[in-house]
């Protein structure tokens, strides 16, 4: 006659049992826990322990704990191990507030020469002051403790992220200017008028400087169906100088006035505004949304304007504001076309491209529109 069982009956209800279910057929679940839901399942069959220990090849006292723990805490949490209490931290919380606070300062703050933290240098830092900081427990730090001190407290000392100032106390009022003629230029859009006819002429212009005029050395191998799948080219190069590209895109037509030059000096941009000014009618006020170059502000430029009173209305983006300057989108657009990979025998040679690439634009001219803000104004 056999044993009567010592321990109560494991009651397990609709939801316990499909859960157990799910768990002891799992193919991705921890080995431990479909081994616990197997024996639960089996218990609260009624199949005894002694059966349980054979069937499944375990030891008799996992099993029996593994039981009690259920009817103690439910079968559920029976498949999870318990929190442990586990080894005192060595650390004191004092001293890993101490370390962090060392790693949001500099360490050239600290007589070293470094500009950011390394998780050795930290480390090594912390265990030569620690003592005479009253944080003993850092005397044996590693840098491995350090990157888990720094992640788990979200710290990356050794990483910088960039962002810009807004340094112009009068950002918000010349941002608005810049935006208004944006507007404008939409408002003659959606009224349909020829821009020919309008009395007032839009542009957006900047430099383009540095753009650099590079050779071969020996030439390029072009592409071999089923051998060569690119352009080959040898990695070493010739340096011929550099250019600038005066632009400015008429916001209305999306034409293009393009001055190619050595340099962007004040001479250069009269130049441009000599061309501008020959281009468009004499009745017609000139618009011009622009940076603040020393070039657009210098004497040479205001005695030039002088002679053409009432041509030119400069608009001036916000210091670090070039972002709002739409001649920026062409600029983009030339460095990934034109001037992807170019390369010349001399810089007349890339002046020559560059002015054809300009003529090609002209033939097709995309009008490039401002959304941002616009919405907003008054």
């Amino acid at each position: 006659m056999p044993a009567k069982r010592q321990r109560p009956r494991l009651n397990l209800t609709d939801e316990q049992r499909s859960t157990l279910t799910m768990v002891s057929r799992s193919r991705t679940d921890e080995q431990r826990r479909v081994e616990r839901a197997q024996i639960l399942l089996a218990y609260a069959e009624n199949e005894s322990i002694a059966a349980i220990v054979r069937r499944l090849g375990t030891y008799r006292r996992k099993v029996e704990r593994l039981v009690d723990k259920a009817l103690e805490l439910g079968p559920v949490a029976a498949l999870d191990d318990l929190k442990r209490r586990g080894r005192p931290a060595a650390i004191t919380s004092e001293a890993r507030a101490w370390l962090l606070a060392l790693a949001c300062e500099k360490p050239k703050e600290l007589g070293y020469s470094y500009e950011l933290w390394t998780t050795e240098l930290l480390a090594r830092h912390a265990r030569e002051h620690c003592r005479e900081a009253g944080h003993p427990s850092l005397a044996r730090l590693s840098r491995g403790t350090v990157s888990k001190i720094l992640n788990r407290n979200d710290l990356r000392p050794h990483k910088v992220r960039y962002y810009l100032e807004r340094r112009d106390p009068e950002f918000d009022r010349k941002m608005v200017e810049v935006l208004h003629v944006y507007r404008e230029v939409e408002v003659i859009r959606e009224q349909g008028g020829d821009p020919a006819a309008s009395t007032t002429a839009y542009l957006s212009y900047d430099e383009k400087p540095g753009i650099q005029a590079l050779g071969t050395t020996s030439e390029d191998l072009p592409p071999v169906p089923g051998a060569f799948d690119r352009i080959y080219r040898d990695f070493e190069y010739v340096r011929h100088g550099t250019l600038s590209l005066l632009a400015g895109i008429d916001l209305l037509t999306g034409h293009i006035h393009g001055l190619v030059a050595p340099r962007h000096r004040s001479r250069e941009f009269i130049e441009f505004l000599k061309l501008v000014h020959e281009y468009y009618p004499a009745d017609r006020r000139i618009r011009v949304v622009l940076d603040n170059h020393s070039a657009h502000i210098s004497k040479e430029t205001r005695a030039y304007l002088k002679t053409v009173p009432n041509r030119f209305e400069f608009i001036f983006t916000p210091k670090h504001g070039s972002w709002l300057n739409l001649i920026e989108c062409f600029f983009a657009r030339m460095a990934k076309t034109v001037l992807r990979g170019i390369r010349v025998a001399s810089k007349e040679e890339l002046a020559g491209r560059i002015r054809l690439f300009l003529k090609e634009v002209n033939q097709t001219p995309v009008q490039y529109r401002w959304k941002y803000g616009l919405d907003e104004l008054t």
